[in-house]
């Protein structure tokens, strides 16, 4: 089969790879569409960040080299030994965590702190290839009128309700969010939805900040350009210690900021957070979001494809994925490119 293949940073190639079986616990799924994700540029830019080189991850047992892609939907194909509740045809969105099962966090049910974490896609083979093997426990089944399309978006607005629990949103609580991509607009459509009143979304973008008006948010600011002290929380989505300033610059005294970005160590006034009483939340990956997200497509009719900008085959994934998500100069700006093996 074909499978996009991470060697290193800048070397990835889409080539033939052996199409195993499932063992025990496991699913073969034919993929349907698969996101790329801010964490695949990073490690393709100049990774890795997240791949294990040198030894394989404790749960996946893999290593560079390696299938990327941790967004995706698919069919299944196939089930392994002792596998129930799947059958061959089911239409099924991936949750792409690995969890040991056995570690304090998992059996408290936080999943997503597993000593063990990583993700299909990063810290072994994921969905951008036509066919993935992954553990059942991954699988969510589909209802008829919930789309493989929607369903790859799954991923990514997991991480965005995982945060917006995570900050405790109160019906009317005014919330900033910096930083317009993928993570940032499903924020701002997820907190609309979850009560939101005041919604102030900031990016150089003046596409996002369009498209932010058009998921939820009552006001679009420039970078930099947040009310000061107003928000009761905060969305950090970029990753950087300006972003950060900022949000602690627009929350209010005793307000939150939660950081979703990726960054690396920054400085900020301590002095000023404690005599603000403020709180910074970190938030990683999801836990137990996907039923809500399939209830609220299928229910509700929520449709979180207005971010995705390009659908394009596998093949052309370096060119007409990568490289052009990292194109800060192409005619298109793209937002979320979906790839269908």
């Amino acid at each position: 089969m074909k499978a996009a293949v991470w060697y290193k940073a800048r070397d990835v190639r889409v080539e033939d790879v052996p199409s195993s079986a499932p063992g025990p616990g496991e699913v073969a799924v034919a993929v349907a569409y698969c996101g790329i994700c801010g964490s695949d540029l990073h490690e393709y830019a100049d990774g890795p960040h997240a791949i294990p080189v040198g030894a394989p991850h404790p749960e996946s047992g893999r290593q560079a080299p390696l299938t990327l892609g941790h967004e995706f939907s698919g069919t299944v194909t196939e089930i392994g030994p002792g596998v129930t509740g799947f059958s061959p045809g089911d239409r099924v969105a991936v949750e792409p965590h690995y969890r040991c099962g056995d570690c304090a966090r998992c059996r408290a049910g936080e999943y997503n702190l597993c000593r063990h974490f990583g993700f299909a896609g990063l810290m072994g083979d994921g969905g951008l290839a036509e066919r993935a093997v992954v553990p059942s426990y991954m699988l969510h089944r589909l209802p008829d009128g919930v789309s493989l399309e929607q369903a790859a978006l799954f991923e990514p607005a997991a991480v965005a309700l995982h945060s917006i629990r995570r900050s405790g949103l109160r019906d009317g609580e005014s919330v900033a969010v910096v930083g317009l991509g993928p993570i940032g607009l499903l924020v701002v459509q997820l907190a609309a939805r979850y009560g939101a009143g005041r919604i102030v979304a900031a990016d150089p973008s003046g596409t996002r900040r369009d498209l932010a008006l058009r998921l939820g948010a009552t006001e679009v600011v420039d970078a930099g350009g947040l009310p000061a002290g107003d928000a009761d929380v905060a969305f950090e989505a970029v990753g950087t210690e300006g972003t950060l300033r900022d949000c602690l610059a627009a929350s209010r005294r005793g307000g939150r900021v939660v950081l979703l970005g990726l960054g690396g160590t920054f400085a900020f006034d301590a002095f000023a957070l404690v005599n603000n009483e403020q709180s910074i939340i970190g938030t990683v990956g999801y836990r137990g979001v996907h039923p809500e997200l399939i209830r609220l497509v299928a229910e509700e009719g929520m449709d979180f494809t207005p971010i995705v900008t390009s659908t394009v085959p596998l093949a052309a994934v370096v060119r007409d994925g990568f490289e052009t998500l990292l194109d800060t100069g192409s005619p298109k700006e793209e937002i979320k490119v979906l790839v269908r093996p």
